[in-house]
């Protein structure tokens, strides 16, 4: 059983006017993200005054918990469905039960989501469940029942509030029916901090605070921090998510540059979010908040093996829920809770409190790791069983101890070769989903794969750090410069290596005089950087120009009339008043003066597409509709100014442009006004 410490209750304190984040160490920090990296598995759950419609508006079935914002409803005609919202069959124990019985860990509610319903007995507002036929606080009666079961209580609470009289931007399509007049962000901002703090104050211990709706420009990284700061000051044990602030990048990596861990969306990454704590959210089928329409189940088959692919990255899993009006779940999500509890109950060790796969890849299936004391657990799920039962392990050095099928009775022989491992499974045992196989070796994992080569550039302008990262502490890795495979007589690698030609660096992985890997390598190239303009003079800022269109992708500029021609000295999206400008493109001219020889890297964020040219090349190509987005490219500039032209377009729906660079392997910063300029 994974519980949240109690210290956390015993340690409210009121709310701050301006919150400050508590001092934690590397070591504190860890301890704090125990319970939940150990727990691998929640259930999320959105459910609302969304579900009484059910995806369901003007006869069309697509919508779900955005129903109001994709139908374009009226604020006074969304209102009506709250004396409507009368969850008779709503029982906390039965969703508890079944998120215990699937296995889950720990449970994310929406109290509210963008909708800006509050599922919970708010003290300040009327917009919320006590205002319903329902009246009682299903928060309270959920977060009981979640730790009856033994279970962590979590709270999702969406910034953006399509209903606060106060919340900015407006959308572009309320119009008068809902006039910005007299609208006051800060005052949302402070109702926005009470709710927290209800929550955070009125419910017990809380594990997670999972904050969503935060792209929007209004809210910005003080006020982010300053609520990861109340949350933290209220419950110092809480763990925060990352969209607490503003900068999670897109929503299918959604690394951790604010709160306490990552969260990708509806996607697993390729390899994981290594060195940070992350947690994949995703749907059964292809809604959050209920849609009678949508039956596009996943199977039980592929969820389990997404717990198994999550967990062999090193991420948790948080599986939806979108209950239905009535307040049951869906019989096909409950249909296949069952069917995951009954793996997890016989396979459950192979996920909880286990670390990422030592491996790069298996061709079979996945794996995970179990430090214990002098020996090592290796976790193989297997997707494809070897029709033989020979389950080869490839490159594994450690001298093998015990193999076993979770749930089966008695041991698998295993071979050892001369870098492989053979564990020997009994035929006739197989798992529709994944058979586990449980191997257990002597010592850490000594695994043989081929070093990895980290350099922040392979351009060489002035002589570059490269770094040669091996696979095992017992094992060597060798290297060559000038093309030729490594040897046993090769120097090993020990520290930075320092490039200052065109040179080929070859490595390899080395068991005392006996290479156990590939080989990996890497070309470097010494470039003449770009010479800068002569004899320019310049004025301060960019040309700014301004285009209206609808596009898909970036149009050409240069067929096309601007309809404002002006100075900038930054880069930002346009507003209209408290609104993002919509079907809009911008174009930056001019030079960036740069300090000095070197090869640097430009970032460009934008939402929707964009590019970089510096002196005439395209840099960073970050075109298409999307989301908030980061492309990188580099380039070898001369000291002095060069030429840039930034181009960007949006269409709809959230807005964002930014450009940060520095050297490569140095801190990227928002070009100042002062490197600027333009003739």
């Amino acid at each position: 059983m994974i519980l949240l410490p109690l210290l956390a209750a015993a340690t409210i304190r009121p709310q701050l006017d301006t919150p400050v984040i508590p001092k934690e160490t590397k070591a504190q920090y860890e301890t704090r993200m125990r319970w939940w990296h150990q727990a691998r598995f929640g259930m999320f759950i959105h459910w609302g005054l969304y579900s009484i419609p059910a995806g369901v508006w003007n006869g069309q079935t697509g919508y779900a918990e955005w129903i109001r914002e994709e139908a374009h409803i009226p604020v006074h005609e969304y209102e009506k469905l709250q004396p409507k919202f009368n969850p008779v069959k709503f029982n906390a124990n039965t969703w508890a039960k079944l998120a215990k019985d699937a296995g889950m860990k720990y449970v994310v509610i929406t109290t509210k989501h963008h909708d800006g319903f509050n599922l919970f007995d708010s003290k300040y507002t009327d917009w919320s469940v006590k205002n319903t036929p329902f009246h009682r606080d299903i928060m309270r009666e959920l977060s009981t029942a979640v730790r009856g079961q033994g279970l962590t209580m979590g709270w999702y609470h969406s910034i953006m509030d399509w209903h606060h009289p106060d919340y900015l931007p407006r959308r572009s399509w309320e119009g008068a029916d809902r006039p910005a007049d007299g609208a006051n962000f800060r005052r949302f901002v402070k109702y926005l901090r009470n709710d927290v703090t209800q929550l955070l104050t009125d419910y017990g211990p809380i594990g997670v605070m999972w904050f969503d709706g935060e792209w929007e420009n209004t809210w910005n990284k003080k006020d982010g921090n300053e609520l990861y700061a109340l949350c933290r000051t209220l419950q110092p044990n809480v763990i925060v998510n990352n969209r607490v602030s503003v900068g999670r990048g897109g929503i299918e990596d959604a690394g951790v540059q604010a709160g306490d861990y990552g969260t990708p969306e509806q996607t697993i990454p390729a390899t994981g979010l290594p060195g940070q704590y992350w947690e994949t959210c995703m749907t059964m089928n292809g809604h959050w908040g209920y849609n009678s329409h949508d039956t596009d189940w996943k199977s039980s088959k592929v969820l389990l093996r997404n717990l198994m692919d999550i967990a062999s990255k090193g991420g948790n899993y948080l599986l939806n829920i979108g209950p239905r009006s009535d307040g049951t779940f869906p019989p096909e999500a409950v249909d296949r809770l069952h069917d995951i509890g009954k793996w997890m109950h016989t396979n459950g060790e192979s996920i909880y409190d286990t670390t990422a796969s030592v491996f790069d890849g298996l061709p079979w299936g996945r794996s995970t790791t179990k430090r214990q004391g002098s020996k090592t657990t290796l976790y193989f799920h297997v997707f494809d069983m070897p029709a033989d039962g020979r389950l080869v392990i490839p490159g594994l050095g450690n001298k093998p101890l015990r193999a076993h099928v979770l749930g089966q009775r008695g041991s698998c022989s295993v071979d050892r070769g001369e870098t492989d491992v053979v564990v020997h499974v009994p035929t006739g045992v197989s798992d529709s989903a994944a058979t586990v196989v449980a191997l257990e070796v002597a010592g850490a994992p000594i695994i043989y794969k081929a070093p990895k080569i980290e350099a922040p550039t392979t351009l060489v302008v002035k002589p570059v750090a490269v770094h040669i990262v091996g696979s095992s502490p017992e094992l060597w890795a060798r290297y060559t410069l000038d093309g030729t495979t490594p040897t046993a007589a090769s120097p090993v690698a020990t520290g930075a290596i320092m490039i200052s030609g065109t040179e080929t660096l070859k490595t390899a992985t080395f068991q005392h005089d006996r290479r156990v890997s590939t080989v990996t390598e890497k070309s470097f190239k010494l470039v003449q950087p770009n010479p800068a303009a002569d004899g320019v003079t310049l004025q301060p800022g960019l040309r700014k120009r301004m285009y209206r269109g609808e596009w898909t992708t970036l149009p050409s500029f240069d067929n096309l009339t601007p309809v404002k021609d002006e100075t900038a000295t930054s880069f930002g999206v346009p507003m209209d008043g408290s609104k993002f400008m919509e079907s809009v493109g911008l174009r930056y001219t001019g030079y960036v003066t740069v300090p000095a020889d070197d090869v640097y890297a430009f970032n460009l964020t934008s939402d929707d597409g964009s590019a970089l040219m510096i002196d005439g090349e395209r840099i960073v190509n970050n075109d298409g509709l999307h989301s908030d987005t980061t492309e990188r490219g580099t380039v070898a500039l001369a000291k002095g100014p060069h030429k840039i032209e930034v181009v960007w377009f949006n269409g709809s729906g959230g807005s964002a442009l930014r450009l940060t660079m520095g050297p490569v392997g140095g801190t990227a910063r928002v070009l100042s006004a002062s490197m600027l300029g333009h003739e």
